[in-house]
């Protein structure tokens, strides 16, 4: 089971939203990391054939989707970032609309509902109208219907935004039970919704590639670009000129600075046992100030 993307382009006029992306998915979840406008939405609307590609293929098991058409949207269920939903539906009404939609049969239908109703925790609000749950019931709702028909591929386009700590992570663990056996691709700005959940994470920057690997390998990538420096509160504009600034923290008394970075100040102490995926993100998608 392979989804292959290559030379995945996609452009407006002058401007490439997504530049030359070559990447190939297997069972397992997909951290995509990067900024606003680094090109992950623009990924999950070229597979999900939302937007025309510029340039480029994506293949199913070797096929071109554009070929397979209905066999491979059979296969793929899509959380997009721009939710929309029926506020006067109730939760199974709305439920059982896309599972028409998607032509799956009323007693499949209904025994998956009922299943993932159950799972998400969400049995008690099925006869409620949409418009009256919370930010996060909406969002499980809405991963619900990602998973009807049992979907190979999945899309999950910042699945937890705008949601509470709680929230977010009753989701990431919805998301990762869930991945059994199936393509997750998870696109988010928010480091900590993957650092813990993804078997590998894709880092994006200005529609491009930049790296890709597991949270360990990626963390040892930058092993030696991260270290701590004591400092007066007075340098730290100087330092933000100079370097990439993390947290800047404070220790008995005395301000201290996260540096990220090459070249970094041979009196800083190194952090090799300390580092995070916020200093991955910090090194490869931040532009220095």
């Amino acid at each position: 089971m392979e989804l292959k993307l290559r030379n995945l382009t996609k452009q407006y006029g002058s401007f490439t939203a997504l530049n030359q992306l070559n990447v190939t998915f297997t069972p397992g979840i997909y951290g995509i990391l990067g900024a606003n406008g680094a090109g992950k939405s623009t990924m999950m609307n070229l597979i999900s054939d939302n937007l025309k590609r510029s340039t480029g293929e994506i293949l199913w098991n070797d096929q071109e989707i554009l070929s397979l058409g209905k066999k491979f949207r059979k296969v793929l269920g899509f959380m997009p970032q721009q939710q929309g939903y029926y506020d006067r539906m109730t939760v199974d009404f709305f439920l059982r609309y896309l599972s028409q939609l998607k032509g799956i049969p009323p007693k499949q239908a209904d025994r998956e509902i009922r299943f993932l109703l159950q799972k998400t925790n969400l049995s008690d609000v099925c006869h409620k109208q949409m418009a009256s749950l919370s930010g996060g019931m909406k969002q499980r709702v809405l991963l619900i219907q990602a998973l009807l028909g049992d979907p190979k591929v999945v899309l999950l386009d910042e699945p937890t935004a705008g949601l509470d700590p709680k929230e977010r992570i009753r989701i990431r663990n919805l998301i990762s039970e869930f991945s059994q056996g199936r393509i997750v691709l998870l696109a988010t700005h928010i480091v900590s919704d993957i650092e813990f959940i993804s078997d590998k994470i894709l880092l994006m920057k200005n529609g491009e590639l930049v790296r890709m690997g597991s949270t360990e390998e990626l963390l040892m990538s930058v092993a030696d670009k991260v270290r701590e420096l004591p400092c007066d509160p007075g340098q730290l504009p100087e330092l933000e000129n100079r370097y990439k600034v993390g947290n800047v923290s404070r220790r008995q008394g005395q301000t201290v600075a996260r540096l990220v970075g090459d070249n970094l100040p041979p009196e800083s102490k190194t952090l090799a046992d300390r580092l995070t995926l916020e200093d991955v993100y910090l090194y490869y998608l931040e532009e220095a100030q």
